[in-house]
């Protein structure tokens, strides 16, 4: 971790003063903007409470939703502030709905001991997305210091993630930010071997950078979902109505050769006439699937191949589901997968879902607290895995060498 956190503050530097934190409270919402999944929100509450425990007085910054840069009722905070208050009973939690606002200003001004101010949506202010230096000083107001904690919005360079840090110091990570990084980066810097990746999603197009990061790194990349059907093609196998992007063929095809033994493809495969017509759903090997059928998941075959992986590895990072888990049977694959991580971590083994999609569907199955990590950033792990600097992490104080 080369970068400051919170608890490089002293106590004197936080007792009384206002933390301005950036929390990733982007939580989904039903049409009735009734909140579907709070974990971002219970993941935001170790900070909240390691401030609060030592006098500091959190205002609290997040964005929710693409209100596209103005007020947009169905994207407030104000659900989320309210269920913040619920986790946290013994914590008064105010809500204001502006943000770059006397009111807001007012507000932090005479926030009290062991309260919390939520913020309205930094989406809804025009210079939020574009890094306004007007809108970042103005941010920078209404605290004494700077907490990011938002990995999932690490990514990008806002004016609530960057151009705030530019302007108010301290600024430093939060505990969530802390576990984040220190998860990702001693996976990709110093894993305990034997260390396995497994990729999924539709689109190797999605994922050329991971694979070019962790191919080196790794001792087995495991191809699930839809991607691996543009392989299924570089190998010239029949893919039928699969999903294959065309112009990343020979990609896959050089990949292949490069990576030789490191990448294992699906063995298997479960397929169906359409998604609509699960009902047809059936196994068959890579090379039979027929031109009339698509590809839906990882067959039982290649499951057990790839859990038979992971039992054997020391470290795991997963990015990416099998199949359409969200229409069964064709979440098989991807629950097997997660299964074989809790079972792995169970035994001892590091454990690392990278958000997204593979979060949601250990979530889904019962089984996130049974991974070591779980990241809350889909785009933000993915760019991390990539291998690039995150804007968010990169303005942060350094660390002194020690």
């Amino acid at each position: 971790m080369l970068k400051k956190t919170v608890r490089d503050l002293k106590d004197s530097e936080l007792c009384g003063k206002r933390a301005l934190v950036r929390a990733d409270l982007n939580v989904p919402l039903d049409s009735n903007c009734e909140i579907t999944d709070d974990t971002r929100i219970r993941a935001s509450i170790p900070t909240l409470r390691y401030l609060l425990d030592r006098g500091a007085r959190p205002v609290v910054l997040s964005h929710l939703g693409r209100p596209k840069g103005k007020p947009t009722p169905k994207y407030s905070l104000q659900p989320v502030a309210t269920r913040l208050a619920e986790l946290m009973p013994n914590v008064k939690v105010c809500f204001v709905e502006t943000t770059d606002t006397d009111e807001a200003m007012k507000a932090s001004a005479e926030l009290g001991e062991n309260e919390i101010l939520v913020l309205e949506n930094t989406r809804f202010l025009g210079g939020e997305e574009t890094n306004d230096p007007r809108l970042a000083r103005s941010l920078a107001e209404l605290g004494d210091f700077f907490v990011n904690d938002a990995f999932g919005a690490a990514h990008r360079a806002h004016a609530s993630t960057v151009g705030v840090a530019t302007c108010l110091r301290p600024a430093v990570a939060g505990l969530l930010m802390e576990r984040e990084l220190e998860y990702l980066g001693k996976a990709l810097a110093d894993p305990i071997r034997p260390f396995v990746a497994i990729l999924g999603g539709a689109k190797i197009s999605g994922k050329i950078d991971v694979i070019e990061q962790l191919m080196p790194r790794v001792d087995a990349l495991l191809i699930g979902g839809a991607m691996a059907c543009t392989f299924f093609r570089a190998m010239e196998l029949e893919t039928g109505r699969s999903l294959v992007e065309e112009d990343r063929v020979e990609m896959a095809r050089t990949l292949v050769d490069r990576a030789g033994t490191r990448i294992i493809l699906p063995h298997d495969a479960m397929v169906a006439p359409s998604l609509e017509d699960a009902k047809h759903a059936h196994a068959v090997p890579r090379d039979g699937i027929l031109p009339d059928e698509a590809m839906f998941d990882i067959g039982p075959r290649t499951a057990e191949s790839y859990g038979r992986a992971i039992a054997s590895a020391n470290t795991v990072i997963w990015n990416g589901p099998m199949g359409v888990f969200e229409t069964p049977p064709f979440d098989d694959g991807t629950l097997a997968i997660a299964k074989a991580m809790a079972a792995a971590t169970s035994r001892g083994a590091t454990t690392i879902v990278g958000g997204g999609d593979s979060a949601a569907a250990v979530a889904r199955a019962g089984l996130d607290d049974r991974m070591s990590h779980v990241s809350t950033g889909g785009g933000a792990s993915l760019e991390f895995l990539e291998g690039k600097k995150l804007p968010g992490v990169e303005v942060l104080d350094d660390r002194a060498a020690t």
